[in-house]
């Protein structure tokens, strides 16, 4: 009996050792997408079965905030968990063009050196981690995925690119060329989100055995608006950049699927965290994407430029076919996957972001976060609860309940100005936590983000613009 009792004591400690694994962490990040541009926020023109069937295996966010409406700044804040603007990444999206002093300062334009990342952190906790896709943290050298905690990348470092593989790849300039480790540029044969998809796919095989995180950035939806003739053909309802749209998506949702198809075949489903989320609102000026019911779109501060799809799936924690409420942010993914991996979140060193696993299981009960900023030199948006208030340069503030008026129609600051006074006063004690910026925006950008927010303020507008159907 004595051996008995040895042997089952045994088999209940390896299937607690079992039961503890380290998950596995994919994160799947889409670039410029609309917020209702996927099946599982309830698009009717574009076909995503399996981000759809995402969706359904998990939780989805219906309040998913990014740090920022722009590119690179956005990254900045999830991959550290941090407000951008408490390093000085405030401003700058595409070195050489958004700012005045880019051509003495380009190379120095890119995450600060001393901000550890994601993948710093998971490092700690014994994980491997691979980045595919857009960088878009800095061209330098210093600042590549290679040196910033990752072990394998493959992708371009810089912000958009081509779809297809650069014939005459002297002519492309560096940042836009695709390159495997470390300056080692080769351009696909293959479409560049099938390519991201397929390196994704091999990582996993070759780590299956041991806790891997995978960062796979496509460019896909970003402009230049470029589709395989064969995705495009299944949209022949739809026509020029809502057409190119669907088909880009197409191919984003399948590259999604077959990383999803590989974790399921291999046994790794179970016990793997997949993270879908996007960027920036959808600028529907360049990609015709819809972020309806929202009004704004990317670079301004309305909820189209700032709310994003947002999904989390993993079934051995997380209830299937889940919808949470309360806002939460990209900020958030740093120290939930920390914890998730077995560190402990009382280790992260000025952290803006929170784990979010106590939430979506239900032990804790309250909002992740009371409030949420962003800002862009004096543009600044604060949302406290379920209160919105935007801060401009060159006209007054405005004031909205986003529960009761989701669309930003109804400015209440006029009704409230002792809530006015009391939210700037809160917004001015976050900036004064701030650092200074470290590179300077060009005011005419500046004017275009503020032309592109009253442009695309109207839902109505956006529907006649673009030929939507009008649907509640």
């Amino acid at each position: 009996m004595k051996g008995l009792g040895s042997f089952i004591v045994l088999v209940l400690c390896s299937l607690s050792i079992a039961a503890q694994k380290q998950p596995n962490i994919v994160f799947l990040f889409s670039d410029d997408a609309g917020y209702a541009d996927f099946g599982f926020q309830g698009s009717k023109e574009m076909i995503t079965p399996n981000l759809d069937k995402l969706a359904k295996s998990g939780i989805r966010f219906t309040q998913g905030y990014v740090t920022d409406a722009t590119c690179g700044p956005s990254r900045a804040g999830l991959m550290t968990g941090k407000y951008q603007q408490r390093f000085g990444y405030e401003e700058i999206n595409v070195p050489g063009y958004m700012s005045e002093n880019s051509k003495f300062l380009a190379d120095d334009m890119g995450l600060p050196l001393d901000q550890a990342t994601i993948a710093d952190y998971l490092k700690k906790l014994g994980y491997t981690s691979a980045m595919y896709g857009k960088w878009h943290l800095g061209d330098a050298d210093r600042y590549h995925p290679l040196k910033r905690g990752f072990d394998e990348f493959y992708g371009f470092r810089g912000g958009a690119r081509s779809y297809f593989g650069y014939e005459n790849i002297d002519k492309a300039h560096k940042d836009n060329r695709m390159e495997r480790g470390f300056e080692n540029f080769e351009e696909p044969k293959e479409y560049v989100t099938d390519a991201l998809a397929n390196k994704a796919v091999s990582f996993i095989e070759k780590n299956k055995e041991n806790p891997f995180f995978i960062y796979l950035a496509f460019n896909a939806v970003h402009t230049p608006m470029e589709a395989t003739q064969e995705d495009l053909d299944k949209f022949p309802n739809l026509l020029g950049k809502r057409k190119e749209l669907a088909a880009m998506t197409l191919a984003l949702d399948r590259a999604c699927g077959r990383v999803l198809d590989k974790l399921k075949e291999l046994g790794l489903e179970e016990n793997t965290i997949v993270v879908f989320s996007n960027d920036n609102g959808g600028p529907t000026d360049k990609n015709a994407s819809v972020n309806l019911p929202l009004s704004g779109t990317k670079s301004n501060h309305l909820e189209g430029g700032i709310r994003v799809p947002y999904l989390l799936s993993w079934p051995n924690q997380i209830k299937k076919n889940q919808k949470y409420d309360y806002p939460v942010s990209t900020l958030d993914l740093l120290p939930t996957f920390y914890a998730a991996g077995g560190g402990n979140v009382a280790d992260l060193k000025e952290v803006d972001g929170v784990n979010l696993l106590p939430y979506v299981n239900g032990q804790n009960l309250d909002r992740p976060h009371q409030t949420l900023f962003w800002k862009k030199e004096v543009r600044l948006a604060y949302r406290k609860e379920d209160w919105k208030l935007i801060r401009f340069a060159d006209r007054p503030a405005e004031l909205y309940n986003i529960t009761e008026d989701l669309a930003e129609q109804n400015d209440l600051a006029s009704e409230y100005p002792e809530k006015v006074k009391k939210m700037f006063k809160e917004m001015f004690a976050w900036e004064s936590t701030l650092e200074r910026p470290l590179w300077m925006l060009k005011r005419t950008f500046e004017n275009y983000d503020i032309d592109r927010m009253d442009r695309y303020r109207s839902p109505e507008l956006v529907k006649k613009e673009l030929e939507l159907p009008i649907r509640d």
